[in-house]
């Protein structure tokens, strides 16, 4: 009995150190297009969204405060949320534009649109 364990552990040695190198890099490129592209991705459109911020959008805030972009600086935006009531936000903490429950996405475009043609 003792030997056949012996056996075993030397042929399972055998396969040579590729096969384990192959399986390490094999791991490391589907962490990479499973974890770090897609974050790479959202963080770039992110910056996007922050640099593109401009007096008059609606946006929500990370913590879920919905407003008007009343001024934007260099690292702050200070929201309209309520007539007369204005915050100072981080753009950092910005999430998005705001598009109401009965908009979609591309008439929330077209109105912008038509407000930049004005």
């Amino acid at each position: 009995m003792a030997d056949s364990f012996l056996i075993l552990a030397q042929a399972a040695g055998g396969t040579g150190g590729w096969t384990n190198i192959v399986f390490i890099i094999g791991l490391f490129a589907i962490m990479y297009f499973i974890m770090i592209r897609p974050q790479q991705k959202q963080l770039k459109a992110h910056r996007e969204l922050i640099s593109s911020l401009k007096k008059g959008d609606e946006v929500i805030t990370q913590g879920g405060l919905i407003g008007r972009i009343h001024v934007v600086a260099e690292r702050e935006v200070t929201l309209e949320v309520s007539n007369g009531v204005r915050i100072r936000v981080l753009k950092t903490s910005v999430a998005g534009r705001y598009a109401a429950p009965g908009e979609t996405p591309a008439s929330v475009a077209k109105t912008d649109e038509k407000k930049e043609e004005k």
